[in-house]
Protein backbone atom coordinates (compact mmCIF):
# COMPACT_ATOMS: atom_id res chain seq x y z
CA UNK A 1 0.00 0.00 0.00
CA UNK A 2 3.01 2.91 -1.12
CA UNK A 3 1.64 6.18 0.06
CA UNK A 4 2.60 7.30 -3.55
CA UNK A 5 -0.50 6.66 -5.37
CA UNK A 6 -2.57 8.59 -2.78
CA UNK A 7 -0.59 11.76 -2.42
CA UNK A 8 -0.49 11.96 -5.80
CA UNK A 9 -4.21 12.20 -5.38
CA UNK A 10 -4.29 14.34 -2.65
CA UNK A 11 -2.02 17.25 -4.82
CA UNK A 12 -4.38 16.97 -7.52
CA UNK A 13 -7.49 17.37 -5.10
CA UNK A 14 -5.45 20.22 -3.41
CA UNK A 15 -4.58 21.90 -6.73
CA UNK A 16 -8.29 21.96 -8.07
CA UNK A 17 -9.53 23.00 -4.94
CA UNK A 18 -7.40 25.86 -4.45
CA UNK A 19 -8.63 27.26 -8.20
CA UNK A 20 -12.18 26.40 -7.88
CA UNK A 21 -12.38 27.80 -4.21
CA UNK A 22 -10.73 31.05 -5.55
CA UNK A 23 -13.22 31.66 -8.73
CA UNK A 24 -16.17 30.38 -6.59
CA UNK A 25 -15.84 33.56 -3.97
CA UNK A 26 -15.72 35.54 -6.91
CA UNK A 27 -18.80 34.00 -8.69
CA UNK A 28 -20.52 34.69 -5.39
CA UNK A 29 -18.88 38.48 -5.11
CA UNK A 30 -20.15 39.06 -8.33
CA UNK A 31 -23.87 37.07 -8.15
CA UNK A 32 -24.58 36.99 -4.60
CA UNK A 33 -25.39 33.41 -4.95
CA UNK A 34 -26.11 31.67 -1.43
CA UNK A 35 -25.31 28.46 -3.49
CA UNK A 36 -21.61 29.88 -4.15
CA UNK A 37 -21.00 30.86 -1.10
CA UNK A 38 -21.66 27.42 0.25
CA UNK A 39 -19.54 26.06 -2.34
CA UNK A 40 -17.07 28.50 -1.98
CA UNK A 41 -16.66 27.71 2.05
CA UNK A 42 -17.05 23.98 1.02
CA UNK A 43 -13.93 23.85 -1.72
CA UNK A 44 -12.15 25.85 1.58
CA UNK A 45 -12.70 23.34 3.52
CA UNK A 46 -11.82 20.61 1.23
CA UNK A 47 -7.98 22.57 0.46
CA UNK A 48 -7.46 22.82 4.18
CA UNK A 49 -8.67 19.19 4.36
CA UNK A 50 -5.70 17.74 1.38
CA UNK A 51 -3.30 20.36 3.73
CA UNK A 52 -4.00 18.10 6.34
CA UNK A 53 -3.85 14.34 4.22
CA UNK A 54 0.00 15.90 3.47
CA UNK A 55 0.75 16.67 7.05
CA UNK A 56 -0.51 13.12 8.13
CA UNK A 57 1.75 11.07 5.87
CA UNK A 58 4.62 13.20 6.92
CA UNK A 59 3.62 12.85 10.60
CA UNK A 60 3.35 9.34 9.95
CA UNK A 61 6.93 8.78 8.69
CA UNK A 62 8.52 9.77 11.99
CA UNK A 63 10.44 6.98 13.55
CA UNK A 64 9.52 4.98 17.07
CA UNK A 65 10.41 6.45 20.01
CA UNK A 66 10.76 5.52 23.42
CA UNK A 67 7.12 7.00 23.79
CA UNK A 68 5.83 5.22 20.51
CA UNK A 69 7.03 2.38 20.18
CA UNK A 70 5.54 1.19 17.21
CA UNK A 71 5.71 4.43 15.11
CA UNK A 72 3.52 6.86 14.11
CA UNK A 73 1.32 5.00 11.19
CA UNK A 74 -2.01 5.85 12.94
CA UNK A 75 -1.27 9.70 12.66
CA UNK A 76 -2.77 9.06 9.21
CA UNK A 77 -5.62 8.06 10.77
CA UNK A 78 -5.85 10.75 13.37
CA UNK A 79 -5.96 13.60 10.58
CA UNK A 80 -7.94 11.80 8.27
CA UNK A 81 -10.54 11.76 11.17
CA UNK A 82 -9.90 15.83 11.62
CA UNK A 83 -10.80 15.84 8.15
CA UNK A 84 -14.64 14.82 8.66
CA UNK A 85 -14.91 17.23 11.30
CA UNK A 86 -13.65 19.81 9.56
CA UNK A 87 -16.25 18.89 6.42
CA UNK A 88 -18.87 18.87 9.02
CA UNK A 89 -18.22 21.96 11.05
CA UNK A 90 -16.64 24.21 8.16
CA UNK A 91 -18.73 22.52 5.38
CA UNK A 92 -22.37 21.08 6.28
CA UNK A 93 -23.37 23.75 9.23
CA UNK A 94 -22.08 26.76 7.15
CA UNK A 95 -24.28 25.70 4.40
CA UNK A 96 -27.00 24.50 6.29
CA UNK A 97 -27.09 28.06 8.04
CA UNK A 98 -26.71 29.65 5.14
CA UNK A 99 -29.43 28.14 2.83
CA UNK A 100 -31.83 28.34 6.24
CA UNK A 101 -31.12 32.24 6.00
CA UNK A 102 -31.60 32.63 2.31
CA UNK A 103 -35.07 31.01 2.46
CA UNK A 104 -36.25 33.21 4.89
CA UNK A 105 -34.79 36.47 3.48
CA UNK A 106 -34.19 35.63 -0.23
CA UNK A 107 -32.52 37.97 -2.53
CA UNK A 108 -32.20 38.25 -5.88
CA UNK A 109 -28.61 37.21 -8.08
CA UNK A 110 -26.78 39.53 -9.77
CA UNK A 111 -25.22 38.47 -13.02
CA UNK A 112 -26.17 34.81 -12.71
CA UNK A 113 -24.82 33.68 -15.76
CA UNK A 114 -21.32 34.19 -14.08
CA UNK A 115 -21.90 31.21 -11.41
CA UNK A 116 -23.39 29.14 -14.23
CA UNK A 117 -20.27 29.43 -15.90
CA UNK A 118 -17.69 29.21 -12.83
CA UNK A 119 -19.53 26.26 -11.69
CA UNK A 120 -19.55 24.58 -15.28
CA UNK A 121 -15.47 24.88 -14.98
CA UNK A 122 -15.36 23.67 -11.61
CA UNK A 123 -17.52 20.51 -12.45
CA UNK A 124 -14.84 20.17 -14.79
CA UNK A 125 -11.78 20.80 -12.60
CA UNK A 126 -13.54 18.37 -9.64
CA UNK A 127 -14.11 15.59 -12.77
CA UNK A 128 -10.00 15.82 -13.20
CA UNK A 129 -9.62 15.47 -9.41
CA UNK A 130 -12.58 12.43 -8.84
CA UNK A 131 -10.75 10.77 -12.11
CA UNK A 132 -7.07 10.92 -10.90
CA UNK A 133 -8.76 9.47 -7.42
CA UNK A 134 -10.22 6.68 -9.00
CA UNK A 135 -6.98 5.90 -11.20
CA UNK A 136 -4.91 5.73 -8.24
CA UNK A 137 -7.15 3.59 -6.43
CA UNK A 138 -8.05 1.26 -8.81
CA UNK A 139 -5.07 -1.47 -7.96
CA UNK A 140 -6.01 -1.26 -4.36
CA UNK A 141 -9.63 -2.20 -5.20
CA UNK A 142 -9.48 -5.34 -6.96
CA UNK A 143 -12.26 -6.71 -7.71
CA UNK A 144 -14.46 -4.88 -5.01
CA UNK A 145 -16.74 -2.54 -5.62
CA UNK A 146 -16.42 1.26 -4.60
CA UNK A 147 -18.49 1.11 -1.77
CA UNK A 148 -16.60 -1.66 -0.33
CA UNK A 149 -13.25 -0.48 -1.35
CA UNK A 150 -14.37 2.81 0.83
CA UNK A 151 -15.25 0.40 4.01
CA UNK A 152 -12.31 -1.97 3.55
CA UNK A 153 -9.55 -0.04 2.86
CA UNK A 154 -6.78 0.34 5.40
CA UNK A 155 -5.74 3.64 3.48
CA UNK A 156 -7.55 6.43 4.80
CA UNK A 157 -6.05 9.07 2.08
CA UNK A 158 -7.73 7.65 -1.46
CA UNK A 159 -11.25 6.81 0.48
CA UNK A 160 -11.27 10.08 1.67
CA UNK A 161 -10.30 12.05 -1.51
CA UNK A 162 -12.89 9.73 -3.18
CA UNK A 163 -15.89 10.63 -1.16
CA UNK A 164 -14.72 14.42 -0.67
CA UNK A 165 -14.60 14.70 -4.57
CA UNK A 166 -17.62 12.79 -5.01
CA UNK A 167 -19.06 15.75 -2.53
CA UNK A 168 -18.17 18.26 -4.27
CA UNK A 169 -19.36 16.61 -8.16
CA UNK A 170 -22.59 16.19 -6.45
CA UNK A 171 -22.85 19.26 -4.90
CA UNK A 172 -21.70 21.64 -7.83
CA UNK A 173 -24.50 19.81 -9.29
CA UNK A 174 -27.01 20.92 -6.38
CA UNK A 175 -25.73 24.49 -6.69
CA UNK A 176 -26.06 24.50 -10.51
CA UNK A 177 -29.49 23.86 -10.07
CA UNK A 178 -30.35 26.31 -7.45
CA UNK A 179 -28.98 28.88 -9.15
CA UNK A 180 -30.65 27.74 -12.78
CA UNK A 181 -34.15 27.50 -11.40
CA UNK A 182 -33.63 30.83 -10.11
CA UNK A 183 -32.97 32.28 -13.42
CA UNK A 184 -35.71 30.48 -14.80
CA UNK A 185 -38.31 30.73 -12.07
CA UNK A 186 -37.40 34.24 -10.71
CA UNK A 187 -37.49 33.16 -7.31
CA UNK A 188 -34.39 33.06 -5.50
CA UNK A 189 -34.98 30.89 -2.94
CA UNK A 190 -34.35 27.97 -4.91
CA UNK A 191 -30.80 29.35 -4.42
CA UNK A 192 -31.02 28.41 -0.44
CA UNK A 193 -32.37 25.06 -1.41
CA UNK A 194 -29.74 24.20 -3.24
CA UNK A 195 -27.45 25.45 -0.57
CA UNK A 196 -29.41 23.34 1.92
CA UNK A 197 -28.98 19.87 -0.04
CA UNK A 198 -25.11 21.27 -0.61
CA UNK A 199 -25.19 21.16 3.95
CA UNK A 200 -27.15 17.97 4.18
CA UNK A 201 -24.77 16.57 1.04
CA UNK A 202 -21.55 17.13 3.10
CA UNK A 203 -22.85 16.32 6.21
CA UNK A 204 -23.91 12.95 5.67
CA UNK A 205 -20.15 12.40 3.85
CA UNK A 206 -18.57 13.97 7.09
CA UNK A 207 -20.16 11.05 9.08
CA UNK A 208 -19.76 8.04 6.79
CA UNK A 209 -16.26 9.25 7.22
CA UNK A 210 -16.12 10.07 10.93
CA UNK A 211 -17.70 6.55 11.34
CA UNK A 212 -14.91 4.69 9.03
CA UNK A 213 -11.56 6.78 10.61
CA UNK A 214 -13.00 6.12 14.07
CA UNK A 215 -12.75 2.47 13.03
CA UNK A 216 -9.51 2.18 11.69
CA UNK A 217 -7.96 4.66 14.83
CA UNK A 218 -9.11 2.05 17.38
CA UNK A 219 -7.53 -0.71 15.51
CA UNK A 220 -9.03 -2.82 12.42
CA UNK A 221 -7.24 -6.41 12.03
CA UNK A 222 -6.22 -7.66 8.58
CA UNK A 223 -8.73 -8.45 5.79
CA UNK A 224 -10.06 -11.99 5.09
CA UNK A 225 -7.84 -12.20 2.41
CA UNK A 226 -4.89 -11.35 4.43
CA UNK A 227 -5.86 -13.60 7.37
CA UNK A 228 -5.97 -16.35 5.15
CA UNK A 229 -2.63 -15.85 3.58
CA UNK A 230 -1.42 -15.42 6.43
CA UNK A 231 -2.75 -18.95 8.33
CA UNK A 232 -1.26 -20.72 5.33
CA UNK A 233 2.41 -19.31 5.71
CA UNK A 234 2.55 -20.31 9.14
CA UNK A 235 0.35 -23.84 8.56
CA UNK A 236 2.82 -24.96 5.49
CA UNK A 237 6.05 -23.84 7.60
CA UNK A 238 7.72 -27.00 7.88
CA UNK A 239 7.43 -28.40 12.06
CA UNK A 240 4.06 -25.87 12.21
CA UNK A 241 1.49 -28.39 13.13
CA UNK A 242 -1.67 -25.60 12.53
CA UNK A 243 -2.04 -21.78 14.21
CA UNK A 244 -3.96 -21.88 17.24
CA UNK A 245 -4.99 -18.68 17.04
CA UNK A 246 -4.11 -15.92 15.50
CA UNK A 247 -4.60 -11.93 15.79
CA UNK A 248 -3.85 -9.06 13.90
CA UNK A 249 -3.76 -5.04 13.91
CA UNK A 250 -3.23 -2.43 11.73
CA UNK A 251 -0.69 0.11 13.18
CA UNK A 252 -1.04 2.29 10.31
CA UNK A 253 -1.83 1.62 6.73
CA UNK A 254 1.37 -0.11 5.13
CA UNK A 255 2.30 -1.73 8.83
CA UNK A 256 0.73 -4.79 10.65
CA UNK A 257 1.08 -5.81 13.94
CA UNK A 258 0.76 -9.82 13.94
CA UNK A 259 0.28 -11.85 16.76
CA UNK A 260 -0.35 -16.27 16.90
CA UNK A 261 0.23 -19.36 18.68
CA UNK A 262 1.34 -22.08 17.17
CA UNK A 263 1.07 -25.30 17.91
CA UNK A 264 4.78 -27.54 17.19
CA UNK A 265 5.10 -31.43 17.99
CA UNK A 266 5.90 -31.82 21.33
CA UNK A 267 9.25 -33.70 21.26
CA UNK A 268 10.43 -30.34 19.19
CA UNK A 269 14.26 -29.33 20.07
CA UNK A 270 14.87 -25.34 21.07
CA UNK A 271 17.42 -25.07 18.27
CA UNK A 272 14.49 -26.73 15.68
CA UNK A 273 11.66 -23.70 17.48
CA UNK A 274 14.13 -20.53 16.57
CA UNK A 275 14.21 -22.09 13.19
CA UNK A 276 10.65 -22.69 12.89
CA UNK A 277 9.66 -19.27 14.33
CA UNK A 278 12.60 -17.76 12.06
CA UNK A 279 11.16 -19.09 8.94
CA UNK A 280 7.39 -18.59 9.38
CA UNK A 281 8.17 -14.76 10.01
CA UNK A 282 9.53 -14.79 6.77
CA UNK A 283 7.16 -16.35 4.90
CA UNK A 284 4.13 -14.10 6.41
CA UNK A 285 6.31 -11.10 5.58
CA UNK A 286 6.32 -12.64 1.74
CA UNK A 287 3.17 -13.21 1.69
CA UNK A 288 1.49 -10.15 3.74
CA UNK A 289 4.17 -7.07 2.78
CA UNK A 290 2.31 -5.31 5.33
CA UNK A 291 2.62 -7.74 8.31
CA UNK A 292 6.36 -5.83 9.58
CA UNK A 293 5.72 -7.17 13.69
CA UNK A 294 5.40 -10.28 13.87
CA UNK A 295 4.83 -12.10 17.56
CA UNK A 296 4.80 -15.89 17.24
CA UNK A 297 4.50 -17.95 20.23
CA UNK A 298 5.26 -21.81 20.41
CA UNK A 299 2.77 -24.34 21.71
CA UNK A 300 1.73 -27.78 22.32
CA UNK A 301 -1.54 -28.77 20.08
CA UNK A 302 -3.39 -29.75 23.60
CA UNK A 303 -6.65 -30.52 21.89
CA UNK A 304 -5.07 -33.35 20.23
CA UNK A 305 -2.96 -34.15 23.35
CA UNK A 306 -6.55 -35.10 24.80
Amino acid sequence: MSTEGSTKAILAALAANAGIAVAKFVGFLITGSSSMLAESVHSVADTSNQGLLLFGQRQARRQADSLHQFGYGRSRYFYSFVVALVLFSLGSIFALYEGYHKIGHPEPLTSPIVAVVILAVAIALESYSFRTAMVESRPLKGASSWWQFIRRSRSPELPVVLLEDTGALIGLVFALAGVGLTILTGNPVWDGVGTILIGALLGVIAVILMVEMHSLLIGEGATPDECRAIQSALEQTANVDRVIHLRTQYLGPEEMLVGAKIALAPDTDLATVAVTIDAAEAAVRSAVPAARIIYLEPDLDRALAQ
